[in-house]
Order: C-alpha cells, then structure tokens, then sequence
C-alpha cells in the first residue's frame, strides 16, 4: 500500500527530538527520508539509543560535515531531489551554512523548507527546551519534572503538518515556500487548558470532578473519566451509588475493593471509559 507522500523527498538535518519525530511522521504517511548527521552523530543516539532507532527506522542515515565544502557539495546535491527539507537549527547557523530558506530558495526553487527553531520571528535566537518553553507556560507544577516532552512532540506534529501544507501550496503556485514552527507558539497552545482553569488543581479535568480523577485501587491506580452524562449515570447504574450519593469519597471507597486489571475489565464490559495506571 502507497501513502499520501509516496514519491515526496525529504531531506532532513534536524536532530535530538522534534525533526526527527516529524520526519517520522512523514515517513508514515509514504515520503522517503534522508537524515544527514554531523561526523559525531545524533546525541540521542547515546542517551535513547532505541527510540533514535525507533524514530529514523527505514530512514537512509549520511553522515556529513556541513562545515566542509565537500559536506556543503553534499547536501546541496540531496537538496536537488528534495522536495521537504527540515531544519531544527538557529537561524544564524543555516545563514553560516548556506542553508536559510533565501539561499535554499535561490538554488532549488521547488524546496519546501520547514524551520524549527525555538521562539518566532527576531526570537528564534533565543535558547531553550522542552522543559523551558513549558515552564514558561505554566507547564511545570509544583518544582516538578513533567511526564514527557509534550511541546516537542506537538513541535514534530505541526512541523510535519506545516510540511504537508507547504506541499498543497507548491502544487497552486509551483514554487516551494518557507515554514516555521516555533516551539515555544506550541507551548502556549498546549498549556491553554491550564489558562482556562480546566485542568488546574480543582478544575473539571483537574480532580474536580468526581467522575474524571485518579483513584487507588488494591494495587495501584485508574483513571476514571467518565465525563458525558451517559457514562457518569452507566458508572453509577453499575456500582450502585444513588446520584445524590456520587463524591470523590464515596468512588474512593468503592474502587480499593479490587486490583486495576480487575477494574479494566469491569469497564471495558460496561463500556465505561476507564483504565488502569501503568508505568512506562
């Protein structure tokens, strides 16, 4: 079977988390992808080995010096059969390399270039990661380290979306066009439940509700979120609690009387949206 991309080019240069994710991304959807590496690799190469395996995965891997004529020479040959290319690199760096879209452009006019980099526009100079862009948001609670590295993941997802659009534009106007993504414009966006007190401390989704909350069990943990009217009477309808009886005390109560998996299958037969707590 042939995806959406099959016979799209993408050459990328991106590394650590959001280009390769996105890139991963596009390979999924049928593009062929080449990742060019500095001589010394990628660093997650050495501190996640097999998610860079994972994410490069029916890739071809080069390893170039872009600082080097003949590493230049290089990529400007894949860029001549390239169609996607994706940078994760300062603005100022792809200027020293000659890779900024205006020289990209004035070479190879049909080049879609999708730019990660940092902070928009005159800020893309700025310098961060995942973990400050969403500090900054009001991701970061309580002096606390987050579960996962939710703005780069959404950075490779837009990147990847941005990719696809700049597709759609070249074929109405026959040139390719410059993207930019901007990791911390993802941030904000990830964090506007936070804003809108829907997943604060005591919001709807943050434990304010009885229904939508994390509960001990005689092993563990669930989650419940059996948010919609018609779940929350099934719920109820099943453990036999009378609405006026529905609290967080009462459902805290009732769940400590079997272990997750047992709790899982309940639910799952009761079409009830809940889960077990499992640790990665």
């Amino acid at each position: 079977m042939t995806g959406p991309l099959d016979g799209i080019r993408v050459l990328s240069i991106a590394i650590n988390l959001p280009g390769p994710a996105a890139v991963a991304r596009l390979a999924s959807w049928g593009a062929r992808v080449t990742t060019v590496l500095p001589p010394t690799g990628d660093p997650m190469e050495r501190y996640a080995g097999a998610y860079f395996d994972e994410l490069h995965e029916g890739q071809t891997i080069e390893h170039v010096d872009l600082k080097s004529d003949e590493g230049r020479a290089r990529v400007d040959e894949l860029l001549a059969e390239t169609d996607i290319f994706l940078t994760s690199s300062r603005p100022s760096a792809l200027t020293r390399l000659g890779l900024d879209h205006a020289t990209v452009s004035g070479r190879h006019t049909r080049v879609c270039q999708v730019d990660i980099v940092g902070h928009p526009g005159d800020g893309a100079e700025v310098a961060g990661h995942d973990l400050t862009y969403q500090a900054g948001t009001g991701l970061v609670r309580d002096g606390r380290m987050p579960a996962t590295t939710v703005v780069d993941l959404a950075g490779a997802e837009r990147a990847a979306a941005e990719a696809a659009a700049a597709l759609v534009e070249r074929a109405r106007t026959g040139r390719g066009s410059r993207r930019e993504v901007a990791l911390s414009d993802l941030a904000h966006m990830m964090a506007r439940p936070v804003v809108h007190g829907l997943t604060v401390p005591g919001g709807l989704l943050g434990g304010g509700a009885p229904v939508y909350d994390v509960y001990a069990v005689s092993d563990g943990h669930i989650a419940l979120a059996a948010l919609e009217p018609h779940f929350t009477t099934r719920l109820l309808t099943e453990l036999d609690i009378a609405p006026e009886e529905l609290s967080r005390e009462r459902l805290a109560e009732v769940f400590t009387t079997r272990t997750a998996a047992e709790w899982q299958q309940w639910a799952d037969e009761r079409d009830i949206p809940l889960a077990a707590v499992r640790t990665a």
